[in-house]
């Protein structure tokens, strides 16, 4: 136990950090002993995709915000880590907490381990394999600055077995994201969303799509979208589109057919998308925490990717990898719909307190090594 108070600094800068940093903040901040100081890197910088984010999940507000903005990957980490470095020095944390994948959470680690100060990554151990996408590079490269690796599933743990990870620094605390989701669902079972965009108790399909291999080629993207035009043939398909998946569907000049029940709604807020995932009949992604929150619901789910750092999810929840094929798609959404909806498979440590155990870690508390 400790007898003196415990600087922690959570480093945060989009939409899947955040659903991350929430059960977190919320824990730290019932906790007697524990300062906790947030740091928005402004990677998702409009309000759409932050500010909206901020306050339903109830945040507090960010006590610094670095608001460096879009750019390339080297442009957009290497200003992070310029201005997030005297913050750094300034706040003087025990330990510097990085979240997930993204670029704000590679460039805080490298600027605290620089710094000599402790890092903390929560949800350490996933891979892809798939070196073609940024975030598998910012998970392994922050897995190897990290002195404690929070995971969120014996897979994750066994990848950093393999990589050599020494046991004592991997803690199995399970899925934070899942907090988020457990403390939630009361409200987006009340908000209701699926009666106010007019389905009512009708089947639909919910969709995300964003990731670059998918939405970036043209030929990719308008295969996938008329796909989509036709499963919306059979049933109402949903689909909140997100900033750089919008702007790709401009340049493509492409537009829902007037046949068929297929709607390009704007972002939606996390209540509101966990309304419509939940009561979902198929849900059609590429996102990562959708993966996770369908097999925690047991609503079936089709990734678009040729891989995933979450096979978990295919092992024991509801996920399907598919081809951006309209063929293959078309087969596999005619096939969940075919099949009665299953009660989910309880997967170890997805239950709402991962939060808990991984201030109990920090603290001294408790041990969940490997």
């Amino acid at each position: 136990m400790r007898s003196t108070p415990l600087t922690l600094l959570s480093v945060v800068g989009a939409r899947p950090n955040f659903m991350k940093l929430a059960p977190l903040a919320r824990a730290a901040a019932g906790r007697r002993g524990i300062r906790h100081v947030i740091v928005h890197t402004g990677q998702h910088y409009d309000a759409e995709m932050s500010d909206t984010f901020f306050a339903e999940l109830g945040i507090p507000s960010p006590d610094h915000n670095l608001e460096v903005g879009s750019g390339s990957h080297a442009a957009q980490t290497a200003l992070i880590m310029q201005r997030f470095e005297p913050v750094c020095l300034g706040a003087a944390p025990d330990v510097v907490l990085v979240y997930g994948d993204v670029n704000s959470t590679v460039a805080a680690a490298l600027v605290a381990a620089k710094l000599g100060f402790r890092v903390a990554h929560v949800e350490a151990g996933l891979r892809s394999r798939d070196w073609t996408m940024p975030e598998e590079i910012n998970r392994v490269v922050t897995d190897r600055l990290a002195d404690l690796l929070f995971s969120p599933s014996w897979d994750a743990v066994e990848n950093l077995r393999r990589e050599g990870v020494p046991p004592e620094r991997v803690h199995m605390v399970g899925n934070i994201m899942v907090d988020t989701l457990v403390a939630l669902l009361p409200r987006a079972r009340e908000a209701g969303a699926a009666r106010r965009l007019g389905v009512g108790d009708r089947p639909f399909v919910f969709v995300t799509l964003h990731r670059p291999n998918n939405v970036d080629s043209p030929a990719t993207l308008r295969e996938l979208l008329d796909t989509l035009a036709e499963l919306a043939t059979k049933l109402p398909v949903l689909f909140p589109v997100h900033p750089r998946t919008r702007a790709r569907v401009a340049e493509l000049g492409w537009t829902p057919p007037l046949t068929g029940s297929l709607r390009l709604l704007d972002p939606l807020p996390y209540v509101e998308t966990l309304s419509l995932v939940e009561r979902a009949r198929l849900v059609i992604t590429d996102s990562g925490g959708l993966q996770e929150e369908t097999s925690y619901l047991g609503v079936p789910c089709l990734t678009v990717r040729p891989s995933t750092e979450r096979p978990v999810t295919c092992s024991l929840g509801t996920n399907r990898l598919v081809k951006a094929e309209r063929g293959v798609i078309l087969a596999a959404a005619g096939e969940a719909l075919g099949n009665a909806r299953q009660e989910p498979r309880p997967i170890e440590r997805w239950d709402g307190r991962t939060a808990e155990r991984i201030l109990e870690v920090l603290l001294g508390e408790a041990s969940y090594q490997v």
